[in-house]
């Protein structure tokens, strides 16, 4: 029998997975770390973190299982998208990593645009400049920071600074790739011309490959550590979310997954190049090779409710502590106690600014409609309900564009709680179904894997013999009404606040 690891370099730790020949989920771990917010709107975490993360995850995933390492063939990596790890010219990380929920570059975004052209930059990458993305990272380095800016050598994602400790080598797949705003996404390769607009050297991003492709093999030390052989094979991997979209199955046209994790993503598959005009959505290579995808994203799904546990559940956090229970569960029946639309309150999510549908960095959080009579519950269920409605956005603009949505599978850590499910659809206003094996971007690598070393044909195969749906949640014909009136004053509050966010900022 032969085993895959699937290394995820996540936001708020590692997870490994541990899978066989046949796609069998075998044993998992999770290494957690910090992330750092030194000043408003900023997020970096420190790359030594998430090699010591990967090391002990792998080294516990190998434990658990009790197997013989030497039955390892195959690592898959996949990992948070878009950060910026820069390197100088002997590998060393010149500063901390500048993360996907970074809004710190704002104007640099705006000067790339300006730069390169607007239209120019849809044709070429499909998608507007964001604060989130690459290459407004790499300006704003140059822009603040110019004595770290002139030593750096290579600029890399996430998952691709792991697998150069790994392997020795640089390289990276088209799906994360994509999103460095540097990508000639519908010809699935590096932008020469983006490069040369904007004075970055090509030699500093590693060459790309389809995500099933080999790129290197474990380093001996790196083996020997784990007690492994010699030609462990890494693959190109994939992003986050085109990994997760292997490991859940949307691999043909018709399916689409609502993930809700830290932030919320809608996911599309599409076998050919489609863009949204406005820039609302994302269009991204697939880490199925020649197939692309659309994505929505908003930056504080999970996020909004772990900011509200953290900030105004101490009280639930402690007696979870002493129930030996999960706090969201305590928060979340809580929520199931409120009636649909929370006594008439909604919220806002954008916490940290948002990305689809407004790609606005200056949006902030709002409680809209609250009065002397709520409650707690109240709030933890409006929070919910807006995380929904965001989310809902993604399938608005994807039904404009005439994305075929037959089936939509939920997933993330939002997908585990009943009432999230529930709610989830009645207000897509579609069936919803959960997926067997929920560990996302993890189990789609470790399945890249596979693919590589050849236990598959294909992506395709690997996905739709590895993936099983499991229980139908249908929508309530009641609330799809009352939500479809709700959803719509949600929809609005955004316009009519828009104009004193940046007002807001200047304060």
């Amino acid at each position: 029998m032969e085993y895959f690891l699937g290394i995820d370099v996540g936001t708020t730790g590692c997870k490994v997975v541990l899978v066989n020949e046949k796609g069998e989920l075998i044993s998992k771990a999770v290494a957690e770390y910090p992330l750092y917010t030194p000043y408003p709107n900023w997020a970096e975490q420190d790359p030594a973190d998430w090699w010591q993360g990967t090391v002990q995850a792998v080294k516990e995933a190998l434990q658990m299982a009790e197997i013989d390492p030497l039955l390892v063939q195959g690592v898959g990596l996949t990992g948070q998208m878009h950060g910026s790890v820069f390197l100088d010219e002997k590998g060393a990380v010149l500063r901390p990593a500048i993360l996907w929920c970074d809004q710190r570059t704002a104007r640099e975004c705006e000067e790339i645009t300006q730069i390169v052209g607007e239209e120019k930059l849809m044709s070429i990458n499909c998608n507007p400049v964001l604060p989130g993305f690459t290459a407004p990272k790499i300006l704003w380095l140059k822009n603040n920071e110019p004595h770290l800016y002139e030593k750096v050598a290579k600029v890399l994602l996430p998952k691709d600074y792991i697998r150069f400790l790994l392997t020795g080598d640089f390289a990276t797949d088209v799906s994360d790739a994509s999103g460095t705003s540097l990508f000639d996404v519908p010809r699935r390769k590096w932008s020469e011309e983006l490069m040369s607009l904007l004075e970055f050297p090509p030699s500093w991003f590693p060459p790309s490959f389809e995500s099933p492709e080999v790129t290197g093999y474990l380093k001996k030390e790196v083996a020997e550590m784990w007690g492994m052989g010699d030609k462990v094979l890494v693959v190109a991997g994939g992003g986050d979310n085109a990994a997760g979209a292997i490991g859940t199955g949307i691999v043909k046209p018709g399916l689409v997954s609502a993930s809700l994790g830290t932030s919320g993503v809608v996911f599309a598959f599409s076998d050919e190049v489609k863009v949204d005009k406005k820039g609302r959505v994302h269009t991204f290579c697939h880490a199925v090779p020649g197939k692309w995808h659309v994505m929505g994203v908003m930056l504080s799904a999970g996020g909004s409710l772990r900011w509200f546990r953290d900030r105004l559940g101490m009280e639930e956090k402690n007696l979870a502590s002493l129930l030996e229970k999960d706090s969201y569960d305590i928060l979340t029946a809580e929520a199931e106690k409120a009636l649909p639309g929370a006594e008439g309150l909604i919220f806002l999510p954008y916490l940290t600014g948002e990305r689809t549908p407004h790609a606005d960095p200056y949006a902030r959080g709002v409680f809209f409609g609250l009065t002397l009579k709520h409650r707690k519950n109240e709030m933890v269920r409006a929070v919910m309900e807006g995380v929904t409605f965001g989310m809902r956005d993604s399938f608005e603009i994807m039904r404009e564009m005439n994305i075929p949505i037959q089936e939509v599978r939920a997933i993330g850590g939002g997908a585990r709680s009943a009432l999230w499910r529930e709610m989830q659809a009645s207000i897509y206003g579609v069936p919803l179904w959960g997926v067997e094996i929920d560990e996302g971007p993890a189990f789609g690598a470790a399945l890249l894997g596979a693919v590589g070393r050849g236990v598959f044909s294909s992506v395709e195969e690997a996905s739709e013999k590895a993936v099983k749906v499991t229980e139908q949640v249908l929508p309530s014909p009641e609330l799809v009404d009352y939500y479809q009136k709700a959803y719509r004053l949600y929809r609005d509050l955004y316009p009519a606040l828009r104009d004193f966010y940046p007002r807001l900022q200047e304060l």
